[in-house]
């Protein structure tokens, strides 16, 4: 009998859930116990946020300095890249050079220092008297003259730049085929000196070795003329030049080997030499 009471009291109140009339009860009974689960559930992730967040910052701070040490790697390499890039350009240009020059024969070297004298100006190359280097050999790029070696020794050589203020040069202006002679300068910049009077001298105009003198062989590209000074009281004209070459990009240049200066200074008689 209690058996059929109970099993009618387990029907009616299934009954009663099932048709929503026993729902305000149960949110009675069950939202307290929700909301508790709810604020245990929120301190156990705070806690465990707190306990684990000493190690996430750690992680993260060896992996930014893993991925910082990677990124510089890597920009080493992408400059390393790019200067064997511009390398390989340069010796490309430079062998093209070569074989539009044929009358001359040429060895490469590649700058390892430069001057630190605000007076003088000059570069060391990796070549010397062992690669068959001997003072006085021309130097240029493919843009045009560099200058010549003053001093050589086993395995390095000096290069006297054309803007030291101990270069002098022949040279020709190519429009007007007059002839000057250019000198450095202490300022680092090239002037050029001995222009007749009656030449016609204009900005832009092509400045070139003119092969007088023994020292460079001719026809070699040295600069353009900037500006001409011209008075009526002196007896000849000068012009400030802009050199071909950048000195200071200087990497790589051609030491022309089959040239043998010549010096001639023995032979001009000095004033009052009959």
């Amino acid at each position: 009998m209690q058996l059929f009471v109970f099993i009618l009291l387990a029907l009616g109140i299934t009954g009663l859930a099932l048709g929503g009339y026993l729902t305000p009860i149960s949110r009675v009974f069950l939202n307290p116990l929700v909301s508790a689960q709810t604020w245990l559930a929120k301190r156990y992730q705070a806690v465990q946020s707190l306990i684990t967040q000493p190690e996430d910052i750690t992680s993260l701070r060896q992996r930014n300095s893993e991925l910082e040490a990677e990124n510089s790697h890597l920009q080493v390499q992408i400059v390393e890249l790019q200067d064997q890039v511009t390398e390989s350009e340069l010796l490309s240009t430079l062998v093209d050079y070569e074989r539009r020059h044929v009358e001359n024969q040429y060895t490469a070297a590649s700058v390892i220092a430069r001057d630190v004298s605000p007076f003088m100006h000059y570069v060391i190359i990796d070549r010397g008297s062992d690669d068959g280097l001997r003072k006085g050999m021309p130097v240029i790029t493919q843009q045009g003259l560099v200058g010549s070696i003053s001093a050589v020794t086993a395995g390095a050589a000096r290069v006297q730049l054309i803007n030291d203020p101990g270069s002098s040069i022949n040279v020709i202006l190519q429009q007007s085929g007059e002839e000057a002679v250019l000198n450095g300068q202490i300022t680092g910049e090239i002037g050029l000196d001995m222009i007749s009077q009656n030449a016609t001298v204009q900005p832009g105009d092509l400045v070139m070795t003119s092969g007088l003198g023994g020292n460079y062989p001719a026809n070699i590209v040295v600069g353009q003329v900037l500006t001409v000074r011209k008075e009526a009281s002196t007896l000849f004209q000068t012009a400030s030049v802009q050199p071909a070459v950048d000195f200071s990009q200087l990497d790589i240049v051609l030491i022309i080997t089959n040239f043998q200066p010549v010096d001639i200074s023995p032979l001009i008689p000095s004033p009052g030499t009959p």
